[in-house]
């Protein structure tokens, strides 16, 4: 498998997991934490009242999650493509801490020390969001921190 392959395919194995936990929503609308969003969690420059038609927004997924898989590539370069692919869809969803910063990370720094499986075991910590000041665990974020790492456990075993 050619690298662009490899990270076509983990960009495909993440927006498997994205699509059906974001949802799809033509309208910008505010997430659970009142950030502008619109699509399947498209917050990058999102105004409210803004329309977006479902192809366009099945593009923007396929086009950031390409840059979630970029992001990951980058910190942590040749992980399997199950692996890439969990991580790029948490960091779609998260921002790249979780994969790029060892500092604020224990999967971060669990990756760079070559503990996949450790690291994979990290993802279910990151299901939180911060309401009203709160740190606060939400059912859906759960259940996507699990999908992710059991796509995860799939490139370790």
């Amino acid at each position: 498998m050619t690298p662009a392959q490899r990270k076509a395919a983990a960009a495909a194995l993440a927006v498997a997991i994205a699509a059906p936990a974001e949802g799809l929503r033509n309208w910008a609308y505010r997430d659970p934490v009142g950030i502008p969003t619109i699509c399947f969690g498209y917050t990058r420059g999102v105004k409210m009242g803004e329309y977006k038609d479902t192809a366009e927004c099945h593009k923007l997924l396929t086009e950031e999650m390409l840059r979630a898989v970029d992001q990951v590539e980058r910190c942590v370069p040749g992980l399997p493509t199950p692996v890439l692919a969990a991580f790029a869809d948490a960091v779609y969803n998260l921002g790249p801490t979780i994969v790029c910063s060892p500092a604020d990370s224990t999967a971060a720094r669990m990756l760079r020390a070559g503990d996949l499986e450790g690291a994979c075991h990290q993802l279910p910590r990151w299901n939180k969001a911060r309401i009203a000041g709160v740190l606060t665990p939400l059912p859906g974020l759960t259940k996507r921190r699990e999908a992710e790492r059991e796509l995860c456990l799939q490139g370790v075993s």
